[in-house]
């Protein structure tokens, strides 16, 4: 049995690297870098990263394609490359699952079982029938479903041009794979209906946060198998990253996921952590909208328009259901608790991730937003949100999701105020973020106090945000 003082079958321990490549370090912006700088720096950073049809998420920390990341990347494209950024998703959805999963990464078989870990061994997916076959390995779970979003936006800035013909054909490729991802995520990962997405795991998009916390807390951890982590190798300090107690769990999960085969219904019936992800179901309402915008442009029939909007339809009653009425903040369900998991993070807001949510929802998550408690707490850099409440005894300004704010998680609830009209707060939050970026430049995270870059250096996804902010 492993425990949390257990640490002889790891490799390295979180603090104490062992030898590997120099961290990538983070330039000193300062308040020189003009929007054109901005603007060219973060084009040349999609294009160091390029890896000819897909693109990395980092140099070092993160040398594969993770699909969250990758659509984030597709909307960065777009301002440089309307059909390059089409050939981002379409190299994603090669790796699509048979149930219609779009795997959290897609293994490049240039770097090496050594460039990463879990490597493709450690997921062992092909225990699944309905992993890919013939194409590159993959994980074997998902993240939030930005993808449709994504192509609504490259669809957005190629009307018009001379791309426009060749992305409505790539579209019309497309539509039928994100309708059945939209689809596994309604039905395979919410068989009770309730409208909220089951996450099976923190790697499902936000590793650390508190939110998963009392979760795994309750797990009984049994034989991992040794490792050695290689994230703490490329970064300044170890303590940006998740902890080695954090590790043995996630290790832990993995294990079990390959004992049930990465089987939906048997992962619901006795795996440990089962999660209704109030982020991630928010962020599928708004990539169902986005959804139905791509079914106008490929003329897709009148029932499947009529699928996605029950799909949005559910999931807008199932967020409403998970508001805390005292606070008006939102809450993820702790199925194996029977209970909501009642901790401050930028999750909380959901409702103005649906530009059509109900008026007064969208109001109080507005207030909570502007409060203290996020973006209007006074020893903030910017005023920017997040990713735990500065008021949470658990918030850590520079580990991971416990505290640091996230560009492409304000990307996110930019487009929600904008979408859903408040357009003044959306263009205060766009400057807020142009600002931290033109001073740390395209980290993966930062410090939300002091602004100081964190995590890994030329972030994709960090770029690709910039480009499209700077376009808005």
């Amino acid at each position: 049995m492993s425990t949390e003082s257990d640490t002889d079958h790891r490799s390295i321990p979180s603090t104490a690297p062992a030898p590997g490549p120099a961290p990538v370090t983070h330039p000193a912006y300062g308040t020189a870098l003009t929007d054109t700088g901005l603007g060219a720096h973060a084009a040349e950073v999609l294009r160091t990263n390029d890896m000819g049809g897909w693109t990395k998420a980092a140099p070092l920390l993160y040398p594969h394609q993770w699909s969250w990341d990758s659509a984030f990347v597709s909307i960065g494209w777009a301002q440089v490359d309307a059909r390059r950024a089409m050939t981002e998703q379409q190299r994603l959805f090669e790796a699509q699952w048979g149930n219609g999963m779009v795997p959290q990464i897609v293994f490049n078989p240039l770097a090496g079982p050594e460039s990463y870990f879990p490597d493709p061994a450690r997921w062992a997916v092909e225990v699944s029938p309905e992993a890919p076959v013939g194409v590159a390995e993959t994980s074997g779970i998902c993240q939030p479903p930005v993808h449709a979003i994504a192509v609504a936006r490259i669809w957005e800035v190629a009307a018009g041009t001379e791309a426009e013909a060749d992305v409505r054909t790539e579209l019309r490729s497309l539509f039928p794979k994100l309708l059945a991802w939209h689809r596994y995520l309604a039905e395979n990962r919410d068989p009770s209906a309730t409208g909220l997405v089951t996450t099976y795991h923190p790697w499902e998009g936000i590793d650390n946060s508190p939110r998963w916390d009392g979760v795994l807390g309750r797990l009984e951890v049994g034989e991992v198998p040794p490792y050695t982590r290689r994230d703490v190798q490329h970064v300044a300090d170890a303590g940006q990253r998740p902890t080695d107690a954090h590790y043995d769990r996630f290790l832990w999960l993995l294990e079990l996921l390959k004992r049930y085969r990465y089987d939906d219904t048997v992962i619901h019936e006795r795996y440990p952590f089962l999660v209704k992800d109030v982020f991630f179901s928010s962020v599928l309402i708004m990539a169902n909208r986005a959804l139905l915008e791509v079914a106008d442009v490929v003329g897709a029939a009148h029932a499947d328009r009529g699928t996605i909007q029950g799909w949005i339809d559910r999931a807008r009653a199932g967020v409403a259901a998970a508001t805390d009425a005292a606070s008006g903040m939102v809450y993820d369900l702790d199925l194996g608790a029977d209970a909501p998991i009642e901790v401050a993070t930028f999750a909380g807001m959901a409702p103005l991730l649906d530009a059509d949510a109900p008026t007064a929802d969208r109001a109080r998550a507005r207030a909570l937003f502007d409060s203290e408690a996020f973006a209007g707490h006074p020893d903030l850099r910017w005023a920017m949100l997040p990713s735990t409440s500065p008021r949470e005894e658990c918030f850590d300004p520079r580990n991971y999701w416990r505290g640091p704010v996230w560009p492409v998680v304000n990307w996110l609830y930019w487009k929600g105020l904008r979408d859903g009209g408040d357009t003044a707060r959306a263009a205060a939050l766009r400057e807020a973020s142009l600002a931290s970026l033109r001073h740390v430049g395209f980290a993966e995270y930062f410090d939300p106090m002091t602004g100081e870059a964190l995590g890994s250096a030329m972030q994709s996804w960090t770029a690709a945000v910039a480009l499209d902010w700077l376009a808005s």
